[in-house]
């Protein structure tokens, strides 16, 4: 056999473990036997049975179910399917003490596609109550906030309400996801530079668009908003 023909078989050898298959059969039985949240699943004896392998193997598969937050062990019941919390499994592993620069800024690139298009869902869903509440926000802020660098009070204050107005409770938990970052980003120094955008509108000023304007005039204001947080912070 040619050393060509060596690569090529190679190529086609299936590393992945035993697990890692019977993990993948388990969610593919969940799904072809139509589970719903709340349904107990087979015992691990029935699905060692079922997927031929031994009851350790089929354990540590659940296990890592467990751990996705796919399924769960409740009391009489055995093991049951769950909705997946899918921010809490995100920000268990962000960690922005190792991550680069680079990484940092695909963070808040992220935050800033979130933000702006969440335009529409507060401005269809805000209340005169919320509208108090981002006025009692920023009534402790300078009087001309685009000459300050930002504190990290305000902002978890100030775009913690915008998400809660949002009504999305993933897009809420996002948020609270981020706080170490925009705390690491606070902490760290990286805020140094003052903004080079001419025109920065501020939280007062995202207010009165709130009050007073519409979607698509909040979507501009939010991306001139967070651009100056990302000039302060990476140009």
């Amino acid at each position: 056999m040619s050393a060509l023909e060596v690569s090529k078989s190679l190529q086609t050898i299936d590393t992945s473990s035993l697990v890692d298959k019977v993990e993948r059969k388990l969610i593919d039985l969940l799904i072809s036997k139509d589970f719903k949240v709340g349904d107990s699943i087979p015992k691990e004896l029935e699905l060692a049975d079922l997927l031929g392998v031994s009851r350790t193997v089929v354990r540590e598969a659940l296990t890592r179910l467990k751990t996705l937050g796919l399924i769960e062990t409740k009391k009489k019941r055995g093991a049951v399917l769950t909705n997946p919390d899918l921010t809490g499994l995100l920000e268990k592993s962000l960690y922005p003490e190792i991550m680069d620069k680079n990484t940092l800024r695909e963070i808040f690139e992220m935050r800033l596609a979130l933000e702006i298009g969440m335009a529409d869902f507060i401005m269809e869903r805000v209340t005169p109550k919320d509208i108090e509440d981002l006025k009692a926000i920023v009534a402790h802020e300078p009087a001309i906030a685009d000459q300050h660098l930002f504190q990290i009070e305000q902002e978890i204050k100030f775009h913690g309400k915008l998400y809660e107005i949002s009504g999305n409770q993933v897009l809420k938990r996002f948020q609270q996801m981020l706080l170490p970052v925009f705390d690491y980003v606070h902490r760290s120094g990286l805020l140094k530079k003052m903004p080079k955008t001419k025109k920065f509108v501020s939280h007062r000023g995202l207010v009165e668009i709130i009050e007073n304007g519409s979607a698509e005039m909040l979507r501009n204001a939010m991306r001139n908003h967070l651009e100056n947080h990302f000039a302060r912070i990476f140009e």
